[in-house]
């Protein structure tokens, strides 16, 4: 459930364009695609505005039409798992900005949604929702950012958008992550090493390490007498 963190001093229209596209790659369906959204509560406000009218502003349709930025989840289990959870945090308290409805007709269809008000009582709060739903977060400081970053039993990527270098240092080092990405989207390179902590997993792929997980050593010891 990977954490997109943004603070003050962040290019807010920036952090709004690529969170949109962190949280919609693939309709959702991604393993390291951006799915909480926890922003300090001194930008909250606008970064709130800029990122559901990003969402908002998405076409769902036709795969094969150039035109759409969203297509079908792909099975009706899928998207019957996104209606559960959205469901399930209404029914609690959580609201929806937009989004939050299936789409009628053929397909397997779910829109750009964004819900606030998420609590621990809720199922989205430990479940990935593997759709095209946001989580957004207001947080009074780097230490809770960082604490609700890693509220969770995952820890593949995450994203923390901020022009402070302490606050680069500090979630560098403190978030529990495979992957760190600063002022950027969470992307799997050829020549960066890939993969997860805690229940996203463990060792790697891709780069120099992920070579080495499918080399057998061998030791070699010759006694000196």
């Amino acid at each position: 459930s990977d954490p997109f963190v943004v603070m003050p001093s962040a290019d807010l229209a920036e952090a709004a364009k690529v969170a949109t596209k962190a949280r919609c790659q693939n309709n959702g369906q991604s393993c390291i695609a951006a799915k909480r959204f926890i922003v300090h509560e001194s930008v909250a406000a606008e970064f709130q505005d800029l990122f559901v009218k990003n969402m908002s502003a998405l076409v769902v349709g036709d795969p094969f039409d150039d035109q759409t930025d969203i297509g079908p989840l792909a099975t009706e289990q899928g998207r019957d798992d996104v209606v559960e959870l959205v469901e399930d945090a209404v029914t609690q308290g959580a609201s929806v900005l937009c989004g939050g409805t299936p789409v009628a007709g053929p397909g397997w269809f779910y829109p750009p949604t964004v819900v606030t008000g998420v609590t621990p009582a809720m199922k989205m709060y430990r479940a990935e929702v593997f759709g095209p739903v946001a989580q957004l977060y207001s947080v009074p400081d780097i230490d809770a950012a960082i604490t609700l970053a890693n509220d969770t039993d995952f820890g593949l990527g995450s994203n923390a958008w901020t022009n402070d270098p302490g606050e680069r240092e500090r979630f560098a080092d403190e978030l529990e992550a495979g992957q760190v990405f600063i002022n950027g989207m969470t992307t799997s390179y050829p020549s960066l090493p890939f993969g997860g902590v805690k229940r996203s997993g463990y060792g790697r792929e891709l780069a120099d390490l992920g070579i080495k997980e499918f080399c057998n050593a061998k030791t070699v010891w010759v006694s000196p007498g």
